[in-house]
């Protein structure tokens, strides 16, 4: 669980390491396993769209940047709210 920043919620705008702004849908739960998953879309409409959004684990959301792998990016998480 993250608790050292805010959970994402509904209608909140939040941009990707790599450039692209993302919509939230809703943050929800895999109704097995409890997981809170966070439903997304790309404001662009190239990488995702309303009908056709993203869902990721809200860790992984959270997350911050793997600056080994990307060591150009100033970004400190993968997504950052506007």
């Amino acid at each position: 669980m993250i608790i050292d920043r805010d959970t994402p919620k509904a209608g909140e705008v939040y941009r990707h390491f790599k450039g692209y702004h993302y919509k939230i849908i809703a943050v929800g739960h895999h109704s097995e396993t409890k997981e809170q998953l966070v439903v997304y879309y790309d404001l662009s409409g190239k990488n995702s769209t309303l009908n056709n959004p993203c869902i990721r684990p809200l860790d992984m959301f959270m997350s911050e940047v793997d600056h080994e792998k990307y060591p150009d990016v100033k970004q400190k998480y993968r997504f950052e709210r506007v």
